[in-house]
């Protein structure tokens, strides 16, 4: 049975899994790259985006990256929040694509919680589909268009959030990484006993960041 899965959500110590005052400039908020140092030596990571500059990497990242590209194994659509797609406002610029240039590294459906319609956005082989819908009633276009395979909960956190709380999420990966935010986007807030319904295991890397995984019993 196909699965809804989100991976590599990034969580400081303090449960932000974004920082505070989100724009074009800065679309981690006042996080920058923080919460994401670990992902960046990953080799799944240069193969999404081709960064040459990055090649030389320690093996110290394999770790790190034996979770990373699970989130790119049997995906057969993603589902994203409107903060994903692009900073606050961007539904009133018909110019906006993404972050992403002519060739997202996403290559199926993408369903995006825009809470507006918009006509679909064919960037390569990524098409965006803008939907006003409920997380339950997304998640079903996104597993008729995954065709057998699963689906990838995207983030942002907002997002996830309510997958969570609807019960959706077959898995979750999170990534604890030791920095304190202080301010930002809460992943955990108002989801007191949710992973009871889950097997937790974990693991440290040497980047120092402990990877959490959750799967529904």
């Amino acid at each position: 049975m196909p699965l809804a899965r989100a991976h590599n959500i990034a969580v400081s110590l303090d449960g932000y899994a974004a920082g505070e005052g989100q724009s074009r400039e800065t679309p981690f908020g006042h996080a920058g790259t923080r919460l994401m140092e670990w992902f960046f030596p990953t080799a799944t990571f240069q193969g999404l985006t081709g960064d040459r500059e990055r090649q030389a990497v320690d093996p110290a990242s394999d770790p790190d990256d034996a979770f990373a590209r699970r989130a790119w194994e049997g995906i057969g659509a993603e589902i994203m929040g409107a903060g994903k797609f692009g900073p606050p406002g961007w539904q009133q610029d018909p110019e906006w694509r993404g972050w992403w240039g002519d060739e997202p590294p996403f290559h199926t459906p993408v369903f995006v919680l825009a809470h507006a319609q918009r006509e679909p956005l064919e960037l390569g082989e990524t098409t965006f589909h803008f939907v006003a819908e409920t997380p339950r009633a997304t998640l079903d276009r996104a597993f008729e268009a995954a065709g057998g395979l699963d689906v990838r909960i995207g983030g942002g956190p907002t997002m996830i959030r309510e997958f969570m709380a609807a019960g959706l999420l077959d898995h979750l990966h999170v990534v604890q990484v030791p920095i304190l935010l202080g301010r930002g986007v809460p992943l955990w807030e108002g989801l007191e006993g949710w992973e009871e319904d889950y097997a937790v295991s974990s693991a440290t890397t040497p980047s120092g960041v402990t990877h959490l995984a959750f799967t529904r019993v």
